[in-house]
């Protein structure tokens, strides 16, 4: 008799831990399929760096996201529902962001999830966003490691990362013989974002003739990059190629250079020195001047989105345009996309919006156009270089386009 009565209370308890299953999934299809009250506010859940390795970058998608809901409020938010993001910190850690991807899902019970910064971070993320049925829009996921996990509901607004340095490799392998550097220097974290860029840019500078001294990968965790740096001076390079992707990093690099009186023609790094006022504040205004970053933003651009933008930033930040990290505008395009496959689709079904996604449909952002093709890659923007030149952050390849200024080449000497 025990033996049944035991039996009989693993069978109630087996049936009511399937009908509390039941109700969770329930209530998570319903937020996936986005039924909302008159009146109710949508939720969407956020994770972000905002401590940790990432932080800085963390805290510019903060404000580009707080900035793109503030804006759409104003002009009545998601189908007359006011926006309300949810967000949490992930300090920086794969781990952490899986957890709270489960949390604003399972138990915030969000409508819509939009993605973290680094494609370090995006892919547990993604995972995670897809098998509770959710479209994971983001903006700085765009690293081959992304794409290659094959999820149906990633999508990158942003540049694929592998094609970040084409246009300045595309640039300097142009220059006529006697000004075109003749050798080149590639050194780069061993990042998912950074690593897959070198090697494009290496390849096209190769056929022109530029001579690989060396291509060094360092763990990402390292804090000292002297030894590096001092390494990378060494071989006296007329080109070095940074794969980075802070602030601190290229710092480190620029620091070590001086110190060792070495002044490469040309510096382009990866990431930092696209974060504005922050890149300014560390290496000083006269050290920035020549430094070059890819991306497909900048403070100046004419894209009318942009403008607009950048004007609601400095109106509640204060600054100029040349201060704005792109992180912001990579964010901003996120709420961007977003707003238009809702509005497309009529409602909050995630479903529907990783269907309508995946359409073909193109569509518009501060950073420009946006098409996704089968694996959430943006195959319509435009890669550019930009370039401090004095205090200016400034466009300047591709060559042909009527935005772009003339390259500062070879780079000033450092002065302290």
């Amino acid at each position: 008799m025990k033996r049944k009565s035991t039996v009989r209370v693993l069978a109630a308890t087996t049936v009511a831990a399937a009908s509390l299953i039941t109700m969770a999934a329930a209530s998570t299809a319903s937020a996936s399929s986005g039924g909302l009250a008159k009146g109710a506010p949508v939720n969407i859940g956020i994770s972000l760096s905002l401590s940790g390795d990432f932080s800085a970058d963390g805290q510019a998608f903060e404000r580009g996201y707080q900035l793109w809901a503030k804006e759409q409020n104003a002009s009545g938010g998601l189908l007359g529902h006011k926006i309300n993001l949810i967000i949490k910190s992930d300090a920086s850690s794969p781990t952490q962001v899986v957890t709270n991807y489960q949390d604003l899902i399972s138990q915030s019970h969000v409508q819509l999830v939009f993605g973290p910064f680094s494609s370090l971070l995006t892919v547990p993320a993604a995972q995670t966003a897809e098998r509770f049925g959710y479209a994971m829009v983001e903006g700085a996921g765009g690293a081959p490691s992304v794409f290659q996990a094959h999820l149906s509901n990633v999508f990158d607004v942003s540049l694929p990362v592998a094609n970040d340095l084409m246009p300045f490799a595309t640039w300097i392998s142009s220059l006529p013989k006697g000004q075109r550097p003749t050798s080149a220097y590639y050194v780069t974290s061993n990042d998912p974002f950074t690593e897959p860029q070198l090697p494009v840019a290496q390849k096209i500078m190769s056929k022109a003739g530029i001579k690989s001294l060396g291509f060094t990968v360092f763990p990402a965790e390292v804090t000292d990059y002297t030894s590096i740096a001092d390494k990378v001076a060494a071989a006296k390079a007329q080109v070095v190629v940074l794969g980075s992707v802070d602030v601190p990093t290229v710092s480190a690099f620029m620091q070590a250079f001086e110190q060792a009186h070495y002044n490469p023609k040309a510096f382009i790094a990866t990431g930092g020195p696209d974060q504005g006022a922050a890149f300014l504040k560390a290496v000083g205004a006269k050290n920035a001047s020549g430094m070059m970053v890819p991306n497909a933003w900048y403070g100046g651009s004419a894209n009318k989105l942009s403008k607009a933008m950048v004007a609601a930033y400095i109106k509640q930040y204060g600054g100029t345009p040349a201060d704005i990290n792109s992180d912001v505008a990579e964010a901003y395009s996120v709420g961007e996309v977003m707003t238009q496959a809702v509005q497309a689709t009529g409602g909050f079904d995630n479903a529907k919006i990783i269907a309508y996604l995946h359409s073909g449909k193109v569509m518009s952002s501060v950073q420009g156009p946006v098409k996704f093709n089968k694996l959430g890659e943006n195959i319509d923007p435009t890669a550019f270089t930009f370039q401090w030149q004095g205090t200016q952050f400034v466009q300047v390849n591709p060559v042909n386009d009527p935005n772009s200024v003339k390259v500062l080449f070879p780079k000033p000497a450092w002065k302290s």
